[in-house]
């Protein structure tokens, strides 16, 4: 007779149901469909769409397809697990968006409106992704389009606008975010190149990334310059930085560069000072406060769903005037957040745009997008805090685009200096009392 004990009894007891994979969504929780079959877009009430050409409006269908049918489905399991779903990115690059408004070598040449509509789009459903293609696009190619030389966009931009090869771009420094003129990262001319010292952070693609665009201090001119390193380059070193609440899916990393040589052909010679930065961040912040516009149109799609499939007290959620007040509040925020993209995108485009005009369209927007995610996590109630209904994963995911490409009071204070003529980004050298 053999003897169990009491631990195994108590396993024996216990594996008839403990420890079973989790229910399907549509049988635990059958009242409402979750994200992973994306709701149909309800959030253009003033009708945008007609202030976009035919060809903007093809992208933005175009863009619309793709997320909803490829991204849509597994977006909650890589951003549970942390882990970027590289699967999908040629079906990212076979979408034809990858490049935005670069003429040639393979680029798309997308007017800005339709570079910030595809941005919409795919935050729409994603916010993750929006930031990957953010980053390689409007950082990194950019990056070379406008201040690469005519070889360097030869060999680098056909494959990357296909995304057969992916770009970061490292301005970023532990000791210097938002002063990031102040960088410490070095370059050092050597015979035939340059060795570049230092430490970046926050680097979205970085771990996995083919070309690294990196700025470093010029340590004979004390300016700054642009380099593009090779991935495999000896002396670099990228890795993950974890625990993050937001863009989980993003693989943000540290990079530590040691005695790296960079080859005279892989400088920038479009970079020549920290001013030299404004030309790509001027087009990067516009694509930016788009990121919070797709965000909040996605929520408030699953939200208008959400309250009309799940009832309480015998009614929809949508019948309670709360809900109504809350919903409402949403949408308004969503028509003022795309007309002031808009009209930032037609200024750039006329060429009209000021700096302090992106920094508040990218602070105001972001802070009306955090508005519509919290209201969007009161509709859902307990489900609110689930990532398989959207909300809770774009409230998350908000975080980190409320700060990056300049914090909401960083951007605040470009305006300001714009405004008013004076810049007060320092403190006070000396007390005034």
């Amino acid at each position: 007779m053999t003897m169990l004990s009491s631990a195994d009894r108590e396993k024996k007891v216990r594996s008839s149901y403990f420890d079973l994979p989790a229910m399907d969504m549509s049988e635990a929780f059958p009242q409402a469909t979750p994200a992973s079959k994306f709701p149909p877009c309800t959030s253009d009430y003033y009708h945008f769409n007609d202030l976009l050409t035919p060809e903007e409006q093809a992208v933005r269908k175009k863009v619309r397809e793709c997320m909803e049918k490829e991204v849509a489905p597994i977006m909650a399991e890589y951003w549970e697990k942390a882990e970027f779903p590289f699967h999908i990115v040629p079906k990212l690059g076979a979408i034809g968006v990858v490049g935005g408004s670069i003429k040639g070598y393979g680029c798309p040449g997308l007017s800005i409106t339709a570079n910030a509509i595809a941005t919409a789009e795919i935050a729409r459903v994603d916010a993750s992704c929006s930031t990957f293609v953010l980053v390689h696009s409007s950082l990194g190619m950019l990056t070379i389009a406008l201040c690469g030389s005519e070889a360097q966009k030869q060999q680098y931009l056909p494959s990357l606008a296909q995304l057969k090869t992916v770009a970061c771009w490292a301005l970023t420094e532990p000791d210097n975010g938002s002063d990031a003129s102040g960088l410490r990262t070095t370059a050092t001319k050597v015979e035939g190149g340059w060795i570049i010292e230092g430490q970046k952070r926050w680097i979205g693609n970085s771990t996995f990334a083919d070309l690294l665009l990196i700025f470093a201090r010029n340590t004979t001119t004390n300016q700054i310059n642009g380099f593009i390193v090779k991935k495999d380059a000896p002396g670099l070193k990228a890795t993950k930085i974890p625990n993050k609440i937001g863009l989980r899916m993003v693989q943000n990393g540290d990079i530590l560069l040691q005695n790296v040589f960079v080859p005279d052909e892989d400088r920038l010679p479009g970079v020549n000072s920290f001013q030299d930065t404004s030309k790509v961040l001027a087009v990067s912040r516009v694509m930016v406060a788009w990121q919070p516009i797709g965000i909040s149109m996605g929520i408030y799609d699953m939200c208008h769903r959400y309250l009309k499939e799940r009832k309480q007290f015998g009614a929809p959620l949508a019948a309670f005037q709360l809900n109504q007040q809350k919903l409402v509040q949403m949408l308004g925020n969503v028509q003022a957040m795309f007309l002031m993209g808009w009209r930032l995108c037609k200024l750039y485009e006329s060429g009209r745009m000021t700096p302090g005009q992106a920094s508040l369209g990218k602070a105001w927007i972001s802070s009306k997008a955090r508005e519509t995610a919290s209201l969007g996590r009161e509709l859902l109630g307990g489900n609110g805090i689930l990532s398989d209904f959207l909300v809770a994963k774009a409230f998350c995911d908000l975080e980190p685009i409320y700060t990056y490409e300049g914090t909401y009071d960083i951007n605040t204070l470009v305006t300001g200096r714009e405004v008013t003529g004076l810049a007060a980004f320092k403190p006070a050298t000396r007390s005034r009392l």
